[in-house]
């Protein structure tokens, strides 16, 4: 299938989306829809078992087309941004956002959506929630899951502020996982996307699951939920060849059942 905003590809198990509206790659309803259409063919995909989202060229995202405000896709594109992005986070095979370069506003929001983000190390390279500069705030997530990431009080002054940090801030404060040196973010990636793929499917479904689901709600259900996921995941075939691999002393070889 072609597509007019990103770029689809599929190396082994691993499914990569780049967003493609160059030379900022700004969020508008065509990505929005596309990369709905894509993950929801993926998550029933058994040969794809980790997803890399990147962006085109040298930047990942600078957010939002404020362009399209006030007009009927800007409108619906508002709606969808939250949709997509809560599909995103609630997805049951990791997703790794690869920051190739700046992720701001909306480009921000995308990527602590994912599971995942590396970032490459670069001083003309940040990431932050700048919306107060345009007189409106983040609407796709960004004053919710920044404080669930960073911390309340480092939150609150980026969102004020406007404050847009590079990469070796952005990993002491653990808004992404990793840095990469420039060039290498994509290997770095793959390489990462590799290593889930080779973990036991459900397993992983069922982990990105309750964690979700578990920061949601109070400890004695976020545990019932945990449980939930132990029952489910002690009858798998991935289950009997993870101990008998143990055992046996080798790699175990998982296949999603």
């Amino acid at each position: 299938m072609a597509y007019q905003n990103i770029i689809v590809e599929q190396e082994d198990n691993i499914g990569i989306i780049t967003l493609n509206r160059p030379p900022a790659n700004p969020i508008n309803l065509g990505i929005l829809e596309e990369l709905r259409t894509v993950l929801t063919g993926w998550e029933q995909d058994k040969a794809v078992r980790a997803i890399i989202i990147t962006g085109g060229g040298k930047i990942f995202s600078a957010g939002f087309d404020v362009k399209t405000i006030g007009t009927p896709d800007g409108a619906k594109a508002a709606v969808q941004g939250r949709q997509v992005f809560r599909y995103i986070e609630r997805y049951p095979k990791p997703i790794i956002a690869a920051l190739n370069g700046s992720a701001l506003g909306g480009g921000c929001e995308l990527a602590m959506a994912c599971h995942f983000r590396i970032m490459v190390n670069s001083e003309q390279v940040t990431i932050g929630q700048p919306e107060i500069d345009l007189g409106i705030i983040p609407g796709w997530g960004g004053t919710q899951r920044l404080p669930r990431l960073v911390g309340k009080t480092k939150a609150i002054e980026m969102l004020l502020l406007g404050t847009r940090i590079n990469a070796q801030e952005a990993l002491n404060i653990r808004l992404i996982n990793k840095m990469s040196q420039p060039g290498q973010v994509m290997n770095d990636a793959k390489e990462l996307a590799k290593t889930l793929a080779r973990k036991a499917p459900i397993t992983m479904q069922v982990i990105l699951d309750a964690v979700t689901r578990g920061l949601e709600s109070p400890l004695d259900q976020g545990l019932k939920i945990e449980e939930e996921g132990w029952l489910r995941v002690e009858k798998t075939k991935d289950a009997k060849e993870g101990i008998k691999a143990f055992i046996e002393k080798r790699e175990p070889v998982f296949t999603g059942e």
